[in-house]
């Protein structure tokens, strides 16, 4: 015979249902949010990551002039918005910079972008310095280094003269006739100006081929063709210096030298005007008798045969 249930059995029987309610529907709300979450991306894996909205940016602490070599000190470091401070170009890290060359001034507090120091073939802006003048001089691969030449480089100028603007001649004491005298060497080399700052350069595109294996040199490595391809160099010139290019474009053969941006900056990489170097010029003569070992041409009597 089953024993009749109380009213106390069955007031704790409601309860216990309410709490089994309770607990199922606290388990639902807590799978629901971790549901939310897990869509959402921030629960139970990895967090969002944050977007950054600023990215370390390289600054000129001080003008750089064109042609100078980056140091540490004219450099420092920055944090830049992405969005609207920026430049596409600029440089995260200074080791990146140091060394090159600009080939274009950077202002104090600039960012420092890799513009600065790009030497294309073209010309998107010449920028003359204040009291000087710009000259263009066209040389070729053996005239011109190569034609490496680039845009912040200081070049000397080699100037030769031949016989044909340069003859030696003789008056005659009698008639005061003038005459060229035959068989003499009459070139004459001089280097005629120093430290002129190259501002800007013209090269058409580089040619290249592919060089055949052999055992002096790297399978399939670009070689420079030896060709007659030519370089405009635009140079920085005070007037002076401006007569004597034309001068010597107009009469005589012109080759630059390459000169080393050390000679052209001081221990803090201000620019300084370097010392020129006398030279004396080149003719036959100072190569007989000037301690370059030129031996002097001599006659020499042979006795012929007779039959």
């Amino acid at each position: 015979m089953v024993p009749p249930v109380t009213r106390l059995g069955r007031s704790n029987l409601k309860r216990s249902n309410r709490l089994v309610l309770l607990i199922g529907v606290f388990l639902a709300i807590v799978a629901f949010v971790g549901i939310a979450l897990i869509l959402n991306g921030g629960g139970g894996g990895s967090a969002q990551p944050t977007v950054a909205t600023t990215l370390s940016t390289v600054v000129a602490t001080r003008d750089i002039p064109l042609g100078i070599a980056i140091k540490a000190d004219m450099l420092k470091t920055v944090d830049r918005k992405i969005d609207n401070e920026r430049k596409s170009g600029a440089f995260a890290n200074p080791e990146l910079v140091i060394g090159q060359i600009t080939r274009r001034p950077i202002t104090s507090g600039a960012q420092v972008e890799a513009a600065d120091f790009e030497t294309g073939p073209g010309i998107s802006q010449l920028e003359v310095p204040a009291g000087m003048r710009a000259i263009a001089v066209s040389v070729d691969q053996i005239s011109g280094v190569g034609t490496v030449i680039k845009t912040g480089d200081y070049v000397d100028m080699l100037v030769a003269l031949t016989g044909q603007q340069f003859p030696v001649v003789q008056v005659d004491p009698q008639t005061d006739v003038i005459s060229v005298v035959q068989g003499v060497n009459s070139t004459s080399v001089k280097l005629l100006l120093q430290g002129m700052q190259v501002i800007g350069t013209l090269l058409p595109a580089p040619t290249t081929v592919q060089a055949d294996a052999s055992p002096g040199g790297d399978n399939g490595q670009p070689v420079t063709t030896l060709t007659e391809q030519s370089e405009i160099v635009i140079l920085a010139v005070t007037a002076q210096q401006a007569e004597v290019i034309q001068f010597a474009k107009t009469d005589g053969l012109i080759t630059l030298t390459l000169r080393s941006a050390k000679d052209f900056v001081d221990d803090n990489g201000q620019p300084i005007v370097s010392e020129a170097a006398g030279t004396t010029g080149v003719i036959l003569k100072t190569l007989i008798d000037g301690g370059y070992g030129v031996i002097r041409p001599e006659l020499i009597e042979a006795i012929l045969p007779t039959k």
